[in-house]
């Protein structure tokens, strides 16, 4: 889960497995896998870093089979 930021000020958590797109229109939107969008205060930049992060800490970028690699012994 990563912590965003309304535009409205309001803090919330969103769950970064179901993010599909981030993009700036100027500001930041983010649509998830379901179609829903939200615009955020931080950068595009921000929210892919806090995805990633994210992403690592729970191993789903150290895995070599989610990553395509095929161990071939």
């Amino acid at each position: 889960m990563i912590q965003l930021t309304k535009l409205n000020g309001k803090p919330f958590t969103l769950n970064a497995l179901y993010i599909e797109t981030v993009e700036s229109f100027p500001d930041t939107t983010i649509t998830l896998t379901n179609g829903r969008k939200y615009i955020v205060k931080e950068s595009e930049q921000e929210v892919q870093k806090k995805a990633s992060d994210y992403y690592r800490s729970i191993q789903v970028l150290s895995n070599p089979q989610l990553r395509g690699v095929v161990n071939e012994e």
